[in-house]
């Protein structure tokens, strides 16, 4: 993807939360970072907030052959028309496009951006109708495509926790928005070169299972690049997917440190004792997890294992004044996991994933410092303080946590 123009730099404002608004404007004081290569020549931009869509709408514009694009919530506010009709535009000038949008993400998205999609000769594919009798194979309405992924002729790809709406474009796509938006704290990687290819890949294998049925390991992918320095793990929701193990591994390899920013982080017990062990063994681990967030019970779910966590030295900030949206880990400061996946049983056993997995120090320094600069805008919780709660907030917490398979 385009890498933005450089602007002078600003003071940090608090009035935005640290969220990047506007164009030209670094009112957060995070200035974007140059671009990571890879030994084989992939290019890597790191975005943060609406940038990203930004980013995406730009190499969207330059599309010469084909445009692959797979989202969970495609919003018909005045950032999902923007894209619809470049895409449409696109579609008109020659150039392959192709859609997937999911059901249940996209429920509350008008029915005639989708018609005029297809009326433009674009390929549009629902993911797991909702409706039973609008799908073609078997109805399973707990298994949604949650990916966010971008593929423009198989040289630039973009991947994160983005979906296509004003809550994560802000002003960067459309500068005067018909109605008032909260702008999300979001993450997205820009892939230029040979790195992008496998990101086609993976969506031609999730464009296959919606197309012809069958089971939906169809859609389940895995590769990187010579080298190992780019990979991706395209996961789909069997009783034997390698995203759990997978996390496990990253966790247990750390030497040095985990930073981990997660929207949604409700996991199981395997997984929670993995980050405590880590800690114990000397590791900094620290979360950044949501202040606010669009699904309350989570928080709650969340909340319950902070006396547990931060017991064992882990560090907990929770991000203030604004939706907390990004899922990434970074490990020993080197290899950075990025992309749909949440620390929940949502994104293990029941959801589509898709995660870019970089082994570049450079890279892994920039979401370093990305977090420190989160830090600005977040509040540390205390141990003592937070053993200090009601004991309505502690049985509250782990009734929720109790049931968090259901989240």
């Amino acid at each position: 993807m385009p890498s933005l123009p450089p602007v002078e730099p600003a003071p940090i404002s608090t009035e935005h939360h640290g969220i990047n608004t506007r164009i030209g404007h670094e009112d957060d004081g995070w200035h974007v970072p140059p671009p990571v290569q890879l030994a084989d020549g992939t290019r890597l931009q790191l975005f943060k907030d609406g940038e990203a869509l930004l980013a995406a709408f730009e190499a969207i514009k330059d599309a010469r052959r084909v445009i692959y694009l797979e989202v969970y919530i495609f919003a018909s506010d005045d950032t999902g028309w923007a894209f619809a009709n470049l895409l449409c535009e696109k579609a008109r000038q020659g150039v392959r496009v192709f859609v997937i949008y999911d059901s249940f993400g996209s429920w509350d998205t008008d029915r005639r951006l989708f018609k005029r999609l297809r009326a433009s000769g674009v390929h549009v594919q629902e993911f797991h109708p909702i409706r039973p009798w609008e799908g073609n194979y078997s109805w399973r309405p707990a298994n949604r495509d949650h990916r966010k992924l971008l593929v423009i002729d198989r040289e630039i790809a973009g991947i994160g926790g983005l979906n296509i709406g004003a809550e994560y474009a802000g002003k960067w796509i459309v500068r005067r928005p018909s109605r008032r938006c909260e702008a999300w704290r979001d993450n997205a990687v820009g892939i230029v070169g040979p790195g992008a290819a496998m990101f086609a890949d993976s969506f031609k294998r999730t464009w296959d299972y919606i197309t012809h049925g069958g089971r939906i390991r169809r859609a389940e992918f895995s590769s990187h690049t010579e080298g190992g320095d780019l990979g991706v793990l395209a996961s789909v929701p069997t009783l034997n997917s390698p995203l759990r193990p997978g996390l496990c591994r990253l966790m247990r390899s750390a030497r040095s440190s985990i930073d981990m920013t997660m929207a949604y982080f409700a996991p199981d017990d395997e997984l929670i004792e993995e980050l405590c062990r880590a800690a114990r063994k000397g590791r900094r681990v620290r979360l950044m997890l949501p202040g606010r967030c669009d699904v309350p019970m989570v928080r709650i779910a969340a909340r319950s294992f902070y006396e547990k966590l931060m017991s064992c030295g882990i560090k907990i900030y929770e991000r203030q004044g604004v939706i907390l949206h990004s899922k990434t880990i970074v490990v020993d400061d080197s290899i950075t996991v990025m992309g749909s996946t949440n620390l929940d049983y949502r994104s293990i056993e029941y959801n589509c994933e898709i995660s870019a997995i970089i082994r570049s120090r450079l890279f892994g320094a920039q979401m370093r410092e990305l977090f420190d600069h989160d830090i600005c805008f977040a509040t540390r919780i205390d141990l003592k303080e937070w053993r200090r709660r009601p004991k309505w907030d502690r049985f509250v917490q782990w009734a929720v946590s109790r049931a968090r398979y259901l989240l």
